[in-house]
């Protein structure tokens, strides 16, 4: 088992469907845990401090407590985010702004407010990203678009503290939890796009990610996961191809056909 003996961690999204299995587990392996989510309570035995992680101006005395109450920090495991269906041919509302917000600027915000405390310990940061970030799918531009920047911050950031801060990030691809509930709402199902993969896979992915020697840039949580991360970087083109003939058989089976936002490529498919 991942040991992290005496680790001092803080978990964002702590109250999410990763987040509360990852404090679980991190306790488990012998780390100290403070979560941070938007509702104060407690996971187990593990604190959660209540912040809205995209207000910019709440952020740092939040993370603040949390180093106060554990005594230091050497693990911030960025986890929080939110999902929901936005086609990039629609002007973008209020669900792909908030996207954006919690997905990108809320571990912006976290990150900046724990790196005095990273360095002085040499410490680590872990972002969860998605499979999505280098391998988007269509009607879901707001999630991938927020999980690429992601990645691009982590990758601005490695250059910046990477010589005193471990920086890594880890691509999921798709776990069943209420992040995608509105996209089913929506009619648009990801079944038949994207695989499911057990979320323990991902949280080992996340531990051993954190656990590792050295910190990994890029972590697949599945073999399966590896080998899209590599078509995406090394032959986009060929993974474009992938997805839009798996759409175009979803299309012609019907199956977006009660999805209001696909009208556009439903007309564009002559349905």
């Amino acid at each position: 088992m991942t040991r992290l003996d005496g680790k001092r961690v803080i978990v964002t999204g702590a109250n999410g469907t990763f987040g509360r299995i990852l404090c679980a587990r991190l306790e488990l392996a012998g780390a100290r845990v403070v979560g941070l989510d938007l509702h104060e309570g407690s996971v187990g035995s593990t604190p959660v401090l209540a912040c809205d992680l995209t207000d910019g101006t709440a952020v740092p005395g939040a993370v603040a407590a949390a180093v106060e109450l554990l005594g230091g920090l050497d693990l911030l495991i960025n986890n929080a985010g939110v999902g929901g269906p936005a086609p990039a041919e629609l002007p973008p509302g209020d669900a792909a702004r908030t996207q954006l917000e919690v997905n990108l600027m809320a571990a912006w915000h976290t990150t900046a407010a724990a790196v005095p405390a990273l360095e002085r310990s040499r410490g680590r940061v872990v972002f969860v990203s998605s499979r999505m970030a280098l391998l988007p799918l269509p009607l879901a531009a707001a999630y991938g678009v927020s999980k690429r920047a992601l990645v691009a911050y982590a990758d601005a950031l490695r250059l910046e503290v990477g010589s005193h801060i471990g920086v890594s990030v880890v691509y999921p691809s798709m776990v069943a939890s209420p992040i995608h509930d509105a996209t089913a709402e929506a009619g648009l199902s990801l079944q038949g796009v994207s695989r499911y993969e057990p979320v323990e896979g991902v949280v080992g992915a996340i531990l051993r990610a954190a656990a590792a020697r050295k910190a990994p840039r890029d972590v697949a949580t599945t073999g399966r996961g590896r080998v899209e991360l590599f078509l995406a970087r090394h032959l986009p083109s060929l993974a474009g191809a992938i997805v839009r003939r798996t759409i175009r058989t979803r299309i012609a089976a019907g199956d977006l056909d009660r999805a209001p936002l696909a009208a556009g490529m439903l007309r564009r498919a002559g349905r």
